[in-house]
């Protein structure tokens, strides 16, 4: 069965975000991911994990100046000390929390451009070295220029070749049900086939981004596809509750007698 992870960016928002790791627990949750911690000190984020029995599943690197609108440096060939900065800001809280995973933002820019694709390569080989002596996994996620209009990694499999050219054990593939339908479709066939690069998954409902199961896509076939595929990681709730968290967590009732505490 799928262990799923609450993202507390999104869900449980009815309450100030270091109430929602309780919230969570309460809702039957064992795992947690959010997009930034960096609001709060990570020695609170690691007492509400202990506190609540919870895992912390993922966050995200630094993205640069998200409320100006940007979504990430990997890619912007002009920001790599700043990117290595936000990579030494992070550490802290993936010692404190305990996390196995984070996820390098791409940026906005041209894929077609060449100092973009240096860029990033470099910056994701580089990033991935350095969690690599913390020992954390570094993953990457594509993701629809739809919700993000002009990112730079929008394809899965571009993706999947530079997880592979580079050839690193720690550099894995965030795999987003949702940003996959939108993108590409025919989710299932790409998940058989990039399942050994898959470090991560995601769900939300397509098109809305809503509670699985409210959209086009069988979810619960594709959370039982994971289960068939032997996959042992988390599954990322990083969806907009309809109406309220409480109310639509609907789904996730056949799901939260199995979910395994720790880990």
């Amino acid at each position: 069965m799928p262990r799923f992870a609450a993202n507390l960016t999104l869900m449980f928002t009815e309450v100030p975000f270091l109430d929602r790791f309780a919230a969570a627990a309460q809702s039957g949750f064992t795992a947690v991911e959010c997009l930034f911690p960096y609001g709060h000190p990570p020695e609170a984020i690691a007492d509400r994990l202990a506190r609540h029995g919870l895992t912390l599943a993922l966050f995200n690197l630094p993205p640069g100046d998200w409320d100006a609108g940007e979504r990430g440096l990997a890619a912007l060939a002009d920001r790599f000390t700043e990117l290595q900065a936000g990579v030494e800001t992070a550490l802290p809280y993936a010692a404190a929390t305990g996390v196995a995973r984070l996820h390098l933002m791409a940026g906005l820019a041209d894929p077609r451009d060449p100092a973009a694709r240096d860029a990033y390569r470099r910056a994701v080989a580089w990033t991935a070295e350095r969690l690599a002596r913390a020992g954390l996994d570094l993953v990457l996620e594509p993701i629809n220029p739809r919700n993000m209009p002009g990112y730079f990694l929008a394809d899965f499999g571009a993706a999947a070749d530079l997880i592979r050219d580079l050839a690193l054990p720690n550099l894995r593939l965030q795999f987003d049900l949702y940003h996959c339908q939108i993108l590409h479709g025919d989710v299932t066939t790409r998940l058989r086939a990039l399942l050994p690069l898959v470090g991560h998954v995601q769900t939300a409902s397509v098109p809305a981004r809503n509670e699985p199961g409210t959209g086009e896509m069988n979810d619960a076939f594709l959370f039982a596809e994971l289960d068939r595929l032997g996959y042992a990681g988390f599954v990322g709730c990083e969806y907009n509750p309809a109406a309220g968290t409480e109310a639509g967590l609907g789904w996730f009732t056949p799901y939260r007698a199995g979910q395994i505490v720790g880990g």
